[in-house]
């Protein structure tokens, strides 16, 4: 049998969910497949590359973002030790790194925060970008 493409996860490490994570890593595994955890960061508003020492600002950036990443997922390693974990933080747009991510995914797998509003049901813009925009089924998991 031939093993599945990549399960990929849009990961929000500001508000990380346990349920939605689960939920990936069971998947990967039921699969016998990597996953590949992508999480998108904005650029501050100011450019780096007008300014002396903008590069080193991105570089401080996206070292802290990454290790945010890999905190969030440490724990999760040893949980589920044969799922192979592929990690990407990249600045820029969510939403596109998300589909951008998963052109070769069997599963995207997106959160959704559980809100009461008086307007019903509602989905951020990164869900309803992998729901219009990902090829791959797309998993939308509900959490707190």
């Amino acid at each position: 049998m031939a093993p599945f493409r990549p399960v990929v996860l849009g990961l929000d490490t500001d508000a990380p969910d346990d349920t939605l994570l689960e939920f990936a890593f069971e998947a990967a595994t039921r699969r016998g497949s990597s996953l590949r955890v992508v999480h998108g960061w904005p650029e501050p508003l100011i450019s780096f590359h007008r300014f002396s020492g903008g590069a080193e600002l991105h570089d401080s950036l996206k070292r802290q973002q990454a290790a945010a990443l890999t905190e969030v997922l440490s724990s999760w390693w040893h949980e589920f030790p044969d799922v192979e974990v592929i990690e990407a933080s990249l600045s820029g747009s969510a939403a596109q790194a998300l589909v951008n991510a998963s052109r070769d995914a069997s599963l995207a797998v997106v959160g959704r925060r559980i809100r009461t509003s008086a307007l019903g049901a509602h989905i951020g813009h990164v869900t309803h970008a992998a729901l219009h925009h990902i090829a791959a089924p797309v998993a939308v998991v509900p959490h707190g």
